[in-house]
């Protein structure tokens, strides 16, 4: 694999303006809620596919953008030739992975560090990642009364989206490259790291209870709109400026099963994917409205309008980033060493992205035998 470089080689780059699932990254929560009927959607032409229905989850959040457009807008509903899709929406990667383990879930979007516990927890017995959705979308944003360079972090309460998340590992292996010390389990050392909601985040950081936020989109932006300043783009610390933020998973036994509905669903995702790079200001507005149904509200313009091209929508699962963050997570001693062998399976995404006349893209040494 080839593997990030690490953080102390790269000077840090301070970004003074506007990206990451999980979360936001990820939002985190409680439950997950199913759409009303009407969202329950079909074609009604065409046969049907293997499976009378799929149940797709994914969470009301920017990073999960392929998910928004492409049910909103119905271009993963149009390949499926009469298998209705079932919507849920997570608030929390543990709480999607418990579902797909459980039976209640087919495919789903979420973070890396889920996908990596939901695996490692099940022996890769109960899912694979089967191609990517998002890239960035991460920043580092600081109350600019207290924080005016990087080396001002040290003593400072920063919020984090939930412990052994995808934006807490980075921020913890960030802290640890700095020569900062922090217990990972209590967050407590040199600089306080404070486990907080998505949510719950933009009201601590107006109220003064935490200094700033390693957070996704659009978390980040709604700090900047609050008076906060963006001090780091995480983008910069990758090699590429790209890091994995949001995958697509499926459950084996429907793989299995249904290579047909999957593969479907795959080229409903690529071309969405297509669909939001082609077409931006409408790709926005419509991730937007499916916000507004999910949350029952719009984000704002000063939020979205800065949040939206920090987040780069992608088909690749970008899996050499994912093996590294997984290396962060160990070294940080929040979970033993995973074997992610069989993790991914690329093999319907490679056929359709082939089909489509696109590149292949890479497992990493990661994918099924």
């Amino acid at each position: 694999m080839s593997a990030a470089r690490p953080l102390t080689s790269l000077r840090i780059i301070a970004v003074t303006a506007a990206l990451p699932l999980l979360l936001t990254a990820c939002g985190y929560g409680s439950e997950a809620k199913k759409e009303d009927d009407k969202a329950n959607v079909a074609a009604t032409d065409g046969k049907k596919l293997s499976a009378s229905e799929v149940r797709i989850g994914y969470f009301p959040n920017l990073t999960h953008a392929t998910a928004l457009v492409g049910i909103q807008e119905g271009l993963i509903e149009k390949e499926l030739n009469g298998t209705k899709i079932k919507p849920q929406t997570f608030n929390a990667g543990p709480s999607e992975i418990e579902a797909l383990n459980g039976g209640s879930l087919d495919i789903g979007f979420i973070g890396p560090s889920p996908s990596i516990n939901g695996y490692v927890k099940s022996k890769g017995s109960n899912l694979r990642i089967i191609s990517g959705s998002a890239s960035g979308g991460v920043k580092l944003v600081v109350n600019p009364d207290k924080i005016k360079t990087l080396d001002d972090l040290k003593g400072k309460k920063i919020a984090t989206p939930q412990k052994g998340n995808t934006q807490d590992v980075a921020f913890l292996n960030w802290i640890s490259e700095k020569g900062w010390k922090v217990d990972p389990e209590s967050g407590k050392g040199e600089v306080s790291v404070v486990r907080t909601d998505n949510k719950v985040t933009p009201d601590a950081f107006k109220q003064g209870s935490i200094d700033g936020a390693w957070v996704p989109e659009p978390t980040a932006s709604k700090l900047v709109s609050d008076g906060g300043s963006v001090l780091l783009d995480e983008t910069a610390l990758w090699p590429d400026k790209k890091f994995v933020i949001t995958n697509i998973i499926v459950s084996q036994k429907f793989l299995k099963e249904h290579p047909d509905v999957v593969e479907a669903v795959l080229r409903g995702t690529v071309k969405t994917n297509q669909w939001i790079h082609s077409n931006q200001d409408k790709a926005r507005a419509s991730a937007n409205a499916a916000l507004k149904a999910l949350n029952g509200k719009e984000l704002e313009a000063a939020v979205i309008d800065p949040a939206w091209p920090s987040i780069q929508i992608t088909d690749d699962p970008l899996a050499s980033t994912l093996k590294t963050q997984s290396e962060w997570a160990v070294k940080a001693k929040l979970i033993e060493q995973p074997d992610l062998a069989g993790i991914y399976d690329l093999t319907l995404l490679n056929k359709v992205l082939k089909a489509a006349g696109k590149p292949e893209v890479s497992d990493a040494g990661l994918g099924v035998k």
